[in-house]
């Protein structure tokens, strides 16, 4: 039944997720867990003078999918700013719960299309969103200062 879910990319993902660990310093973190089952993604940010992520930490204690998500999350976000990845969180929102296209090859975070099997697993959902809530929180967070 999940097999289509959990694909080698998937789980090569889950397996190699850099930044892993914690800032000594973030100027913003965030914490989500997701309630359905317990996963949990947190998110350390710094970021430079305009807003964009200079650097990055991510914690997850997720399924292979939240790890996953949280993977291409932390391949992708150093130099983003709030509006790119407020984009990136809405694009995987609209993927997994509207059936909208994945990112094409290529552009930012087009590594979410290995995770578009989700969409027919709504209570997979919240965990592979996590990383992506956390950032933007995190973002936030740091730009209110």
């Amino acid at each position: 039944m999940f097999g289509e879910l959990y694909h080698n990319r998937v789980l090569e993902l889950a397996a190699d997720i850099p930044h892993a660990g914690r800032l000594d310093h973030p100027q913003g973190s965030s914490l989500k867990v997701s309630r359905v089952c317990g996963s949990t993604v947190n998110v350390d940010v710094v970021l430079d003078e305009d807003g964009r992520i200079t650097e990055i930490a991510v914690d997850p204690k997720a399924c292979a999918l939240g790890q996953a998500a949280t993977s291409i999350l932390a391949r992708e976000a150093i130099g983003k700013s709030l509006p790119e990845l407020k984009a990136a969180r809405d694009a995987l929102r609209a993927m997994l719960k509207e059936g909208a296209e994945p990112p094409s090859s290529g552009a930012p975070f087009w590594e979410l299309r290995h995770l578009a099997p989700v969409r027919d697993y709504p209570p997979r959902h919240a965990s592979t969103m996590l990383a992506f809530d956390a950032v933007v929180e995190a973002v936030e967070q740091a730009l209110a200062g």
